[in-house]
């Protein structure tokens, strides 16, 4: 490999990747631990298969596949919900590509990239942000998680549900969810080695569970049931766009949080072509097929029970077969696994790396999200559908679009995809601003976040939101949170940093 002049701290392979030179890593333990530090290129092997088990394991899980029965609850006949899902997918997917870039070409994490826009020490900002919604996600996947198991344990065993109470919940649910939590941080723990390797099996195992519910209901049906020939309660006119606008921005917020840190599986990437394959293959076709089979098997469970059975968990509890329930269990376990692990474990791991490097490695992060996934008590959070769900998807779709806009504003547009990577870790570099924070940044997130979120507003007795919206004049650009916030903080940053690109146009 090439040394490339001028550049000694750095090496170039012919494919574009770099790395840093043997010698030159930064040593300043404020900002460098082994974790974050670029992935030697050698070390860069995740291939397009790779990249698309890991999306196919995180797509196929409880909460993806309820998606569409939310959209049919919302008056959507199933064509429209799968179509919703399907265009929210392809949208985010371009933010995933763009911020996935840097991880393959410089082997870092998302909190280092982010520390080229919000500075060395500003990049805790938008670290602890992710961090802090994917302690939310963990807990409450492993809760979920935890009551699959508890159903389909109660249905083999029998007595599970009537075991008595601790804390308003049976002891046994409570010994499902602290199992499962437990063997969620051991996988984690062997690091992302293990994870590539889990993905890979585990990707194919549950789509064939998937495929073996809709057969099964499909025999019990004699076919699908009556929910395909259902109407749509509000048509393709008037009544179907400020339904449609919303939910859009809710199906893209369910995966806006992995459209930043993606760079955290990006840099184990053999290159580029195998990111954007990986995540264009597995991706959007996942998520919209993994719809479309809910509304299939959900349609078959109406024709069978007399009413639409959308949660995968109920409806395989309905079986008396051991076998058949066993299978169920083996399934909610994998695939409600290999979601947590890869959305909400990994990101804020490297992300409380960032906060302090010199005392928090990436398994020490793991071990803390656990903890605070269980703090933030995820079963009350689940007793709220209204708080948490719509006002859940749309705080958070609003804030990390907002981060996400500055991110591709610096990468691509200010530096043209160019980085200083021993800079990246070193105080006083040019990512050191003002004592390591870029007051651009800081102000492009602010405005680009109330703009997003500043309208938040909640159905009268339904949510903790003025009905007017808290600054009621911004009510109108809620529903698009994410668009608005993306595209405010893009410009407004582009414009804040055009003395930057000025200088770095004639350096």
């Amino acid at each position: 490999m090439p040394v490339t002049a001028g550049s000694p701290d750095r090496i170039h392979d012919p494919e574009g990747r770099v790395e840093l030179a043997p010698g030159a890593a930064p040593s300043d333990k404020r900002f460098v631990n082994d974790d974050l530090l670029p992935v030697p290129v050698a070390q860069r092997r995740w291939t397009t298969y790779n990249f698309a088990a890991l999306w196919v394991g995180m797509a196929h899980n409880i909460p993806s596949w309820l998606l569409a029965s939310g959209l049919v609850a919302l008056g959507m006949d199933w064509k429209q919900a799968v179509f919703t899902i399907g265009l929210a997918n392809l949208i985010v997917l371009f933010p995933m590509l763009l911020t996935g870039h840097a991880g393959p070409k410089y082997g870092i994490p998302f909190p280092v990239l982010a520390r080229a826009s919000f500075g060395l020490r500003g990049a805790n900002l938008p670290a602890l942000i992710r961090a802090g919604v994917a302690c939310a996600w963990f807990g409450i996947q492993t809760w979920i998680g935890g009551q699959g198991i508890f159903v389909l344990l109660g249905k083999i065993f029998g007595g599970w549900a009537e075991a008595s109470e601790v804390g308003g919940q049976p002891w046994t649910l409570w010994v499902c969810f602290i199992l499962f939590w437990a063997l969620e941080l051991a996988i984690i723990y062997r690091g992302m080695e293990a994870l590539r390797r889990f993905e890979n099996w585990a990707a194919p195992f549950v789509i064939v569970g998937a495929l073996v519910l809709l057969v099964w209901i499909a025999m019990k049906a004699g076919g699908l049931g009556p929910l395909l020939d259902q109407p749509s309660k509000l048509g393709w006119g008037s009544d179907f766009w400020p339904v449609f606008f919303p939910s859009l921005m809710g199906m893209i917020a369910f995966w806006s949080t992995l459209s930043l840190n993606i760079p955290d599986f990006t840099r184990f990437g053999a290159g580029q072509r195998a990111q954007i394959w990986g995540q264009s293959l597995g991706l959007p076709t996942t998520m919209t097929l993994f719809a479309l089979l809910s509304v299939f098997v959900t349609s078959g469970s109406q024709a069978v029970y007399g009413t639409a059975v959308w949660d995968p968990v109920q409806l395989a509890a309905k079986t008396d077969n051991v076998f058949g329930l066993l299978y169920a269990l083996v399934t909610v376990l994998i695939a409600t696994i290999s979601v947590n692990i890869a959305a909400n474990v990994v990101s804020p791991a490297y992300d409380l790396a960032n906060l302090a490097p010199k005392l928090i490695n990436f398994r020490r992060g793991a071990m803390i999200t656990g903890v605070v996934g269980v703090l933030i008590m995820p079963w009350r959070l689940t007793e709220t559908p209204e708080l948490y769900i719509f006002t859940w998807l749309g705080l958070v779709g609003g804030l990390l679009g907002t981060v996400a806009g500055i991110l591709i504003a610096d990468y691509w547009i200010v530096r043209g995809t160019v980085l200083d990577l021993a800079g990246l870790y070193t105080p006083g570099s040019r990512y050191w601003y003002n004592a390591g924070w870029n007051p651009r940044a800081v102000a492009a997130f602010l405005v680009g976040g109330v703009l997003a979120i500043g309208g938040s507003h909640s159905a009268e007795g339904k949510g903790p939101f003025p009905e007017d919206g808290l600054i009621p004049f911004l009510k109108p650009l809620a529903d698009y949170g994410w668009a608005v916030g993306l595209a405010a903080s893009l410009l407004l940053y582009l414009v804040l940093m055009l003395p930057e690109r000025a200088r770095l146009a004639a350096a």
